[in-house]
């Protein structure tokens, strides 16, 4: 099998690329992969350094707005998997046009692509911001989509641009929708890079509202077992959660940086809530531990201890991209 990854530089889909030339992907051991990507500000091909002589990688410089870059590079594939995305909340919210013209246009270019060069299977990376927020329980895949900020509002829109294609056009598409991503080689915008690499520099840092807004962690290692368990086993047509299991709010999860920093209390700034800050979310991930088998496997405590010692080991990386972005 030969892979179109888009966005295979940043922070999920590098991840993603990596297991799988690692062959820790199950059913894929072997795979192609062509990573796709712009390298705009979150992408580095210093994520891939480590599968860079692999002769089962190819990387291509693109952009998926580009129509005549993504079709003379998508023939001979055997499948999209879809992760390029504008993704910072905060960043949508003082400037909505890059998330609607890369999230909608850009996934629009791809399913067009994928009609015309005979790319039968696409799997789009989404994200649980499409539902809004929920006070309690969980969602499952049939809730209404209800997004509250620009940037969930335009993955919404690429969703049902994906289904569209899917009933219109009969494409195999699948879709995820992910909660809260942590792990390695995460751009230190993000919450957990953002407090870790600067306690770790005796910074502040800066939490929203009352600290009480509730995520589900998901280890990107999970999240990529569960994406390649659609992409292989996958019905079409359908939509998988692929959760963590571990919802902590903003202030429980700063405690946790705090302490694993050696950090107190007095580096925390208490800043005005974001604008459209959704309070909770929660994935139903039964559907997709029913149909496919999956379990996240990354313990939150363990996973979060070596998120940090990896923070600590590897300034190299993340000193100058915070630098470039001047965070």
């Amino acid at each position: 099998m030969k892979l179109f990854v888009t966005g295979g530089a940043g922070f999920i889909g590098s991840n993603f690329a990596r297991m799988l030339l690692a062959d820790r992907l199950p059913g894929l051991e072997g795979a192609e992969i062509t990573v796709f990507d712009a390298l705009t500000y979150s992408g580095t091909l210093t994520n891939l350094e480590s599968v860079t002589d692999s002769p089962r990688y190819t990387f291509v410089h693109g952009d998926i707005r580009d129509d005549a870059t993504v079709k003379l590079a998508l023939p001979g594939h055997d499948a999209i998997v879809h992760f390029a995305a504008e993704s910072h909340v905060d960043r949508s919210v003082s400037n909505s046009r890059i998330f609607v013209d890369t999230n909608v246009l850009g996934t629009q270019t791809l399913l067009d692509a994928a009609l015309e060069l005979g790319i039968t299977r696409f799997v789009h990376v989404s994200t649980d911001e499409v539902y809004g927020s929920i006070d309690e329980g969980s969602w499952d895949e049939n809730e209404p989509l209800l997004p509250n900020s620009p940037y969930s509002a335009s993955k919404a829109g690429s969703d049902l641009l994906v289904r569209s294609y899917h009933a219109t056009h009969g494409l195999n598409t699948s879709i995820t929708r992910c909660s809260n991503n942590y792990g390695i080689h995460h751009f230190p915008e993000k919450v957990i890079p953002l407090f870790v690499t600067n306690l770790l520099d005796g910074k502040h840092v800066p939490l929203y509202g009352d600290g009480a807004n509730v995520r589900d962690w998901l280890h990107v290692d999970d999240h990529c077992g569960g994406i390649a368990a659609v992409l292989i086993g996958g019905r079409p047509g359908e939509i998988y959660n692929i959760g963590g299991g571990t919802e902590l709010s903003n202030r429980e999860l700063t405690e946790l940086l705090l302490d694993a920093t050696g950090r107190d209390w007095s580096f925390v700034d208490k800043v005005a809530d974001r604008k459209g800050h959704d309070r909770r979310y929660s994935v139903d991930i039964g559907k997709i531990h029913k149909e496919l088998g999956y379990t996240p496997q990354v313990a939150f405590a363990e996973g979060l201890a070596d998120v940090v010692q990896w923070y600590r080991d590897n300034r190299w990386w993340w000193e100058p991209l915070k630098e470039r972005a001047a965070l």
